[in-house]
């Protein structure tokens, strides 16, 4: 973000007003826990993320859905219950929405949750027993949904946990690309293990 900040011109910092905030705040999050080498690999991203921003709320809660949809199926069973929280929050902030990009999020949402049926289980009891508090989802909710995949993706017992979060940051860059209109190629080396893109 930093190195964007300066392709933009704007002062150095790793929270530039050209990018998105929680896609800034994704990115920096997959930079601190990847290792040397998979770092290196998120270099090709930075000229995309460049003018990458959205005033539209639904934003954060597409690349929150992104995000959860990553963690669920590795992420331990503590980190899967408050990541399914998250996606049943955000199905919820999104049912309002008659469009083809709220519907593909639903659609990931749903998949992520079928790969996790226990952690589904605990965080629809979970909403019931708490309530469900207001429709919409704030965007410190969708980041702390974002840290804690991260995290659960960096802490999990696979092997590959570079190239997932990798492929996460890839996706969530493709994803808000698409969500602003901007057409864009895939960056070769990088994307082509990410999931499909959210559709607009």
């Amino acid at each position: 973000m930093e190195f964007a900040s300066f392709l933009a011109g704007e002062p150095w910092s790793d929270r530039p007003a050209c990018t998105h905030g929680t896609l800034s705040h994704l990115a920096r999050l997959v930079n601190d826990r990847t290792s040397d080498a998979g770092r290196a690999r998120l270099t090709a991203l930075i000229p995309s993320v460049v003018g990458l921003t959205s005033d539209d709320p639904i934003l954060d809660v597409l690349l929150a859905v992104r995000a959860a949809h990553a963690a669920l199926p590795v992420a331990a069973e503590e980190r899967q219950r408050s990541q399914a929280v998250g996606l049943r929050s955000a199905m919820v902030a999104l049912a309002g929405r008659d469009d083809d990009v709220s519907a593909a999020a639903r659609e990931l949402a749903e998949s992520a949750l079928r790969s996790a049926p226990a952690a589904d289980t605990w965080a629809v009891r979970f909403i019931d027993e708490v309530g469900r508090g207001r429709p919409r989802t704030s965007v410190k909710q969708c980041r702390h949904v974002i840290t804690g995949a991260v995290d659960g993706i960096a802490t999990a017992a696979v092997g590959d946990r570079d190239d997932r979060l990798v492929a996460l940051l890839a996706a969530a860059v493709s994803d808000t690309e698409r969500f602003v209109g901007r057409s864009a190629e895939p960056t070769d080396g990088v994307r082509e293990r990410s999931a499909a893109p959210i559709a607009t």
